[in-house]
């Protein structure tokens, strides 16, 4: 079973490894969770490759207690936003250049790159701090592939408010879009690039759903009824979502998967299974796909790296999920939103 992934931030570790020049090592082996030898042993077929400005600091998961709410860093000036965005983008053109991927702007072309046995990569931009009151950043990211964007990551930005790392917590934080953020939504429909909802706040959330005219996806994100994160969708927002013909990538990521929120990476199966269950329960068969989050969380430790893939698979299977359902939630049901989103015909 091949799989098509929401989500990963392997360009955010190659940045903190030298970013362009240290390309190569995603050929040959990579210390943290997704490079290309594992990718092959794994099924990886590709994928969303995000571009993501960090903030100066870490957070600190080191001693949360059983409720937090840990303090979100500072917003990054668009300048410098734009140099790291930029340089991460061009990294992802260097592992093309270099064959270990090939950037598609279409299902055609990942259809391809799957049969020629190359890693499909989606340009995908987390967050927008990067992009100015113009969008002349947005058209030039654009020319070099991007076809999904988050306006925001969980720090607020221009653009509008994200959801902080907050348990017990619900997405009904703060303001929605700002008249930025809306023009963003909109400019995002002309190009048909696609909007992901993973970490919006709820007011931004429904400020989307009322300009958007096309399936409302969150790239990376869990059911709220399951695990009560902040990061993770009400069943509210589901219902938004599944009337839009929408989806939602299941996110790896320990805290919100542990019913009590802790950063720990003893999860059994079922727990993850829970999450598809419940997601498929509100948004149907064609609603739910994979956004492991990779490089950018702590997941289970039986899926601690993309190799591990095939576990997830056994564990569908021995969960009773047939193998429609299974090659669904792997693959064709990204492909059906991309295509919609993309306008691509039918």
């Amino acid at each position: 079973m091949i799989v098509f992934d929401g989500h990963n931030d392997v360009l955010t570790e190659l940045a903190r490894a030298g970013g362009r020049a240290a390309a190569g090592g995603f050929l040959t082996g990579l210390p943290g969770q997704l490079d290309l030898p594992r990718a092959r042993a794994g099924g990886f077929g590709g994928g969303f490759f995000a571009l993501w400005a960090r903030s100066d600091g870490a957070t600190d998961f080191s001693a949360l207690g059983p409720e937090y709410d840990l303090p979100l860093p500072e917003p990054v000036p668009e300048p410098q936003a734009w140099e790291m965005i930029r340089a991460q983008a061009d990294t992802l053109v260097a592992l093309e250049e270099a064959g270990a991927l090939r950037i598609c702007t279409s299902t055609g072309q990942i259809a391809r790159a799957r049969d020629e046995g190359l890693l499909a990569a989606i340009l995908h931009l987390e967050g927008a701090e990067g992009i100015g009151s113009d969008f002349y950043e947005l058209e030039e990211l654009y020319a070099l592939g991007l076809r999904s964007l988050g306006p925001v990551w969980s720090r607020p930005n221009a653009f509008g408010h994200g959801v902080p790392f907050c348990y017990p917590s619900g997405p009904d934080i703060g303001p929605g879009l700002t008249e930025r953020g809306r023009a963003l939504i909109a400019r995002c429909a002309e190009m048909r690039i696609l909007v992901d909802l993973s970490h919006l706040n709820l007011a931004g959330f429904r400020d989307v759903a009322a300009i958007s005219t096309r399936p409302l996806v969150a790239t990376h994100s869990n059911a709220h009824a399951r695990v009560p994160h902040a990061r993770n969708l009400t069943d509210e927002q589901l219902r938004i979502m599944v009337e839009s013909g929408g989806l939602a990538g299941v996110n790896f990521e320990s805290t919100f998967l542990r019913p009590d929120g802790r950063p720990d990476d003893d999860i059994p199966a079922a727990w993850l299974m829970a999450q598809f269950d419940h997601l498929l329960d509100r948004l149907g068969e064609e609603g739910v796909a994979i956004g492991s989050d990779y490089d950018g969380c702590t997941p289970p430790g039986w899926l601690n790296s993309v190799d591990k893939l095939p576990t997830l698979i056994e564990a569908m299977e021995r969960h009773g999920y047939p193998a429609a359902r299974i090659e669904r939630i792997c693959w064709s049901n990204w492909m059906r939103v991309l295509a919609d989103t993309w306008g691509e015909a039918a």
